[in-house]
């Protein structure tokens, strides 16, 4: 037998693992992200590493990926000034400043929007010179740096951080007056008050201003004389308050630098009434923090902006609210910046039924490049803003997952797109993609791409309203006793995804290594299949995609190659709630595995970190019950005799760990034969390498059981 990285769990945690792309000013490389474990295996850390992109840097050419970064803290958000300079966050210590508390390029304080805990050092920004050299410190705020984006042609970069004062210059004091004082405690007065795996407060989000250069970097003085060096009101040293009157409303929202640095364009939160909330499109004056809104409805939502070269326009995702009778979607728009040409929206991609992410502008603004689930795939996209043609061309025509579309700009750009590609069968790496042609070129990339230890194919089945359901089938090299293989059916998570891309947290090929042929179907509610096929599943989150999913099993255990009398079902988050609900629908299968899932909606929809976004879809519990008495899981615990295993993060805010603890006594009361993982420390992802391997050897451990007819197995530390 073959041995891979994922006959081994260690061997497949240490497997590098790439992502994000940032394209060099001159556009000779790419600064991308890598992470890797750390020397105690504990932790994994990121490194920046240097991609060339030249013609002949291919796989196997002659320039290989070099790593730039390297701390015991890790690196960040690679982003580029104009002369080249590369900038990055980091919470590593800052080595002209060494005497100063702490010793980090950020400073300690309360935990709150930017994620990090009380007195846990904070990530700064970080220039490291175009011609090589030490890195240093370029701006360091008491709430640590959150995100940076950079002009093109200017030195203006513009950076997200928390701040917990009124004014942002007395940031620092009104953290260490309430360290002093011992207090953590938040007093909210508006929502959310979590996300995803942190609480959100005291200090909530602001942008900031910062001009820096190799020259301007002055590393000589600590923060606390930089603060008081004088500047503007509001200004923390070289970083100047754009945004003092934020609150929550830059949560989870994008931004974008004009070209020449004199704009920033991002979403911006409105709530009505405290309880419901919509996403604006907002300019704010580099110069002056003046704040206009572009555009406002409370009916739609608007993400990810991003500036035409020229300035004259911002593309961006605009996606409807949902209600309880219609699903969300998503197009992509465009919108005149002030001074040309009013407020005009454009619809680009309104004739496209699928949901377009994450535009990126083409030379000239003669067209935008964007991606969108397709069919099990994710490929690149373009549509043109010229001459009143805005037909859409799919440029990509391989099975290709792509993101982090980086594209030249300038004379003598060429063809060229740079991306991150992934598939069911290869981990993400980085592409030269030629954008009339589409075909795709890989370019070095630091490790080698794994082994597996099976081989993918398609699969299709005719749901029982006649829709065509499909999906992949990841089957096993080494075949089981009589040629058959245990099947194990793994639903996504979403709702509103597919399986179309490498995933290095459900990653399939491990259970395939130990014999298993594994189904990742695409039922209703999944995306890249049209909006009629989201909206089939929209107001049956429960029925209607299990009896997809039951259909395409049904084909998939036809096959002479999968043993139909063992088969079992796992799935996380909306994958979890579907574990819960075929526990309950059927006794077909051997064993089920619910990870994060959803077993009580009308309790969890009132205690997740964003009820504000599925109440408006399910309605009030109290006077429109009937979305949750047919959706909810736990309607049918007396039918459930599956032997369950339950696994849930104390952290996670997404799905509630009182989803868990429900279903766990419920399984209890009922004799379901079950068993509970707890993860005190971990969230809706299970991502520290320890707490993912024993995730992985208690998840092979109870199958075996139960579809293996193994004996019980308990992981040795636990």
């Amino acid at each position: 037998m073959t041995t891979t990285p994922f006959h081994d769990l260690d061997d497949y945690l240490a497997i590098p693992r790439v992502g994000g792309l940032r394209l060099s000013p001159d556009g000779t490389w790419l600064a991308t992200s890598v992470q890797v474990l750390s020397p105690d295996r504990k932790k994994y850390l990121t490194s920046i590493w240097r991609i060339p992109v030249s013609a002949d840097a291919g796989v196997g050419g002659a320039a290989p990926a070099r790593r730039l970064t390297r701390s015991a803290e890790g690196e960040g958000n690679p982003r580029f000034l104009p002369d080249g300079s590369l900038l990055f966050t980091s919470k590593r210590p800052d080595p002209d400043n060494s005497k100063k508390k702490g010793a980090s390029g950020g400073s300690g304080g309360s935990g709150g929007s930017g994620g990090a805990g009380e007195g846990e050092a904070k990530p700064a920004l970080w220039l490291l010179p175009p011609g090589g050299g030490e890195a240093r410190v370029a701006a360091a705020l008491p709430g640590g740096i959150a995100a940076v984006e950079t002009a093109a042609e200017a030195d203006t970069v513009i950076v997200s951080s928390a701040v917990l004062a009124v004014d942002a210059g007395d940031d620092e004091e009104a953290r260490k007056a309430r360290k002093d004082a011992g207090v953590t405690a938040i007093l909210h007065e508006t929502v959310p008050v979590r996300y995803w795996d942190h609480d959100l407060g005291p200090d909530d989000l602001r942008l900031f201003a910062v001009t820096v250069s190799p020259e301007e970097a002055d590393n000589s003085k600590t923060e606390g004389e930089r603060a008081g060096a004088g500047g503007d009101a509001g200004s923390i040293g070289n970083a100047r308050d754009l945004t003092p009157d934020a609150g929550r409303a830059l949560l989870d929202q994008s931004f974008a630098v004009s070209a020449d640095g004199t704009l920033v364009a991002t979403g911006w939160w409105q709530w009505q009434g405290k309880v419901q909330s919509h996403s604006e499109l907002v300019l704010i004056d580099v110069a002056t923090g003046k704040r206009t809104t572009l555009l406002s409805d409370t009916e739609f939502n608007y993400h990810n902006p991003r500036f035409s070269p020229d300035g004259r326009l911002i593309v961006a995702e605009r996606e409807t609210r949902g209600t309880p009778e219609k699903a969300e979607n998503v197009t992509l728009v465009t919108v005149p910046v002030r001074g040309n040409g009013g407020t005009k929206v454009t619809d680009l991609t309104g004739n496209l039924d699928r949901w377009p992410s994450r535009p990126e502008w083409e030379p000239a603004a003669s067209g935008v490049l964007f991606t969108a689930d397709d069919g099990g795939r994710r490929p690149v996209f373009r549509v043109t803003t010229s001459g009143g043609d805005c037909g859409v061309r799919r440029v990509t025509l391989d099975d290709g997952n792509y993101s982090e579309l980086a594209v030249p700009q300038g004379p003598g750009a060429g063809d060229a797109i740079y991306a991150l590609r992934t598939t069911i069968d290869e981990p993400p790496t980085p592409v030269r993609v030629d954008a009339v042609t589409g075909e795709f070129q890989r370019l070095p990339a630091p490790g080698q791409r794994p082994e597996l230890p099976g081989t993918l194919t398609e699969i299709t089945a005719e749901a029982d309203d006649g829709h065509t359901i499909r999906g992949w089938l990841v089957l096993p090299e080494e075949k089981a006793a009589g040629g058959k293989s245990p099947m194990l059916l793994w639903v996504h998570g979403g709702p509103m995804m597919s399986w179309n891309g490498w995933s290095w947290r459900w990653n399939p090929w491990l259970m395939v290594a130990r014999g298993y042929a594994v189904l990742l179907p695409d039922p209703a509610l999944s995306t890249g299949y049209g909006q009629d096929f989201v909206q089939r599943g929209y107001r049956s989150w429960g029925d209607r995609p299990f009896r997809d999913i039951m259909a395409i099993t049904d084909k998939a255990v036809s096959r002479d190659d999968i043993d139909e009398t063992r088969t079992a079902m796992m799935g996380g988050s909306y994958g979890g709630y579907m574990a819960n609900w075929i526990a309950g629908h059927t006794g077909r299968f051997k064993a089920i595995v619910s990870h994060a899932g959803l077993w009580t909606l009308e309790q969890m929809f009132g205690t997740t970190d964003a009820p504000q976004f599925w109440r408006p879809q399910f309605g009030d519990p109290l006077t429109e019950p009937w979305m949750y008495e047919n959706n909810s899981p736990h309607r049918h615990i007396e039918n459930v005799t599956t032997p369950m295993l339950v696994i849930h993060g104390n952290n996670d805010y997404r799905v509630p760990l009182g989803e868990a603890l429900r279903l766990w006594w419920d399984l209890s009361r009922h004799e379901v034969p079950a068993k509970f993982l707890y993860f005190p420390d971990e969230n809706h992802w299970i991502l520290s390498p320890g707490n993912a391997k024993v995730w992985y050897e208690t998840v092979e451990a109870f199958l075996a059981h139960h579809v293996l007819g193994q004996a019980w197995r308990r992981p040795e530390l636990l």
